[in-house]
This record gives C-alpha cells, sequence and structure tokens, in this order.
C-alpha cells in the first residue's frame, strides 16, 4: 500500500518507526520546521516535542519534504508531488495543519488522523495535557477518518488507557503512543474491511491549543489543582510556571501533595 505519512513530533518519528519495522513503508515523508507559522500564533512557535523525520527518511531512503511556514512553504504546495505518487492513504500522525479536501481526495482511502484522546471528546489542541490539567482518570487514542472539520471525521477505532495519580505528562504521551501503534498497525492490516462510526456532536468538547505563556500557576486554586496543572506540563513541555517578586519565573517541574495528618 502506497502510504504518504506526515508528522513533526517526537510522536510521530516513533510511530514512523513502528510502521516501518511493521512493513508498512511510506512512498513519501512531510515534516514541519522546528520553528513554524500557525493562525493561533502569528508571531511563529517552536515546536518543544519536535521530531526529525528527515535523518530517518534519509536512512531509510524515503523521499522527504519539509513544510516551513516562515518562509511560506505550505502543504498544499506540495499537490502534484503527491498526486504523482498516486497514495492510497495519507496518515497523519502529530500534525498542525489540515489537510485540504482536494489532498485527501488524491487517495484511495482518504487521510486518517490520530487523535490522543476518545472523541468527539477533547477534540482540538493539547488534549493529553487539558485532560490531566482537568483531572481525568481515563483518555485514550482515536484513528478517525479527516474530513473538512477539527477532529470531526468518522471514528475508525479507539482505544483507553487510564491516567494515574503519579503519571506526568512523559508517562500519558508513552502510554498514547503505545495505544497508537496497535490501532494504527490494526487499521492498515484490515483496510478493505473497515467499519466506521460517525462521532455524536452532542458529546463534543473541544479545547484550544496552549502556548508556553499559559503555564502559569494562580496559587489561589485548589492544591490538588496545581498538582495536576504542574504535572500535565513537566518535561518535554516548556513547564509550568510562577513569577518571584523580581518578575522571574521559577519553573517546577515535580510537586506533591502534603499529608493530611
Amino acid at each position: 500500500m502506497k502510504i504518504i505519512f506526515l508528522g513533526a513530533t517526537q510522536y510521530s518519528l516513533e510511530m514512523l518507526e513502528s510502521l516501518i519495522t511493521q512493513g508498512f513503508k511510506p512512498s513519501v515523508i512531510f515534516g514541519i520546521s522546528k520553528k513554524f507559522k500557525i493562525s493561533y500564533a502569528s508571531e511563529g512557535v517552536i515546536n518543544f516535542n519536535y521530531g526529525n523525520l528527515e535523518l530517518l527518511a534519509k536512512m531509510e531512503a524515503i523521499e522527504y519534504h519539509e513544510i516551513n511556514g516562515e518562509i511560506g512553504k505550505k502543504f498544499e504546495d506540495f499537490y502534484e508531488v503527491i498526486k504523482n505518487h498516486k497514495p492510497d492513504l495519507i496518515l497523519v500522525i502529530g500534525w498542525y495543519y489540515m489537510v485540504k479536501r482536494k489532498i485527501r481526495e488524491l487517495a484511495r482511502f482518504g487521510a486518517w488522523g490520530v487523535h490522543a484522546s476518545l472523541l468527539p471528546d477533547y477534540a482540538g489542541g493539547s488534549p493529553l495535557v487539558w485532560a490531566m490539567i482537568n483531572g481525568e482518570t481515563k483518555t485514550g487514542v482515536t484513528l478517525f477518518q479527516l474530513d473538512d472539520g477539527v477532529d470531526t471525521g468518522d471514528i475508525i477505532d479507539q482505544k483507553a488507557f487510564t491516567i494515574k495519580s503519579n503519571d506526568t505528562i512523559k508517562s500519558v504521551y508513552r502510554k498514547a503512543t503505545e495505544v497508537s501503534k496497535i490501532i494504527v498497525s490494526d487499521a492498515l492490516r484490515s483496510v478493505e474491511k473497515l467499519s466506521l462510526k460517525k462521532q455524536d456532536p452532542l458529546k463534543r468538547r473541544e479545547f484550544p491549543q496552549r502556548k508556553p505563556v499559559d503555564g502559569e500557576i494562580d496559587l489561589n486554586w485548589p492544591a490538588k489543582q496545581i498538582l495536576n496543572f504542574i504535572r500535565a506540563q513537566s518535561s518535554p513541555y516548556p513547564g509550568a510556571f510562577v513569577i518571584g517578586g523580581d518578575g522571574k519565573k521559577i519553573f517546577i517541574e515535580e510537586a506533591r501533595l502534603a499529608s493530611e495528618d
């Protein structure tokens, strides 16, 4: 099967390595530069969880192209490249831009996306971080068919996992990655006989992308809320912080609740 892979994070990189190992080697890989422009941040953003897909592409002798908003290179500019490859599937894992219909329609099975929540809940940006901030004890991963909306397409498969009280964003990220490997490879092996499920819009909750400035702790919050906020934004993310009297940020990587006795 001819697959075009889109990704830009460490998660993308690990998923790509897993696909190649299982015999699903893409025909073309698209990445995004570490610093890039996006609609919610006109000044540009830095991908703190950046994965260098170009190195793997070179090792595996796979064609590679990079999107760079800083110099105006857009994914749509590669329409002819994608068309000439006659893809069966466009696989979108750890990507930051919408994939337009005219490109999705070039692939026999369209475009699939992986979202780190149990859609339609926690649609939108930073789903694992938001789930931890909100004190959720369960989340999951959804493989779905991309459409014109944000995380609104038909569900191909989804699988839940628990968030434990001692989890950090790093360990939750690890759980999401392992679950993603399973549901993507299972779907690829049964691609001709998949049954898709519509999302219930009444159950949808959408959350915005998060930026480093959003990591400031409000010390008026309850202690448990502060603890969740800290562990949700620990390494590899920029981190939760307080601001000292001199205006300097103090980043807090780890915390614990005091004993109640």
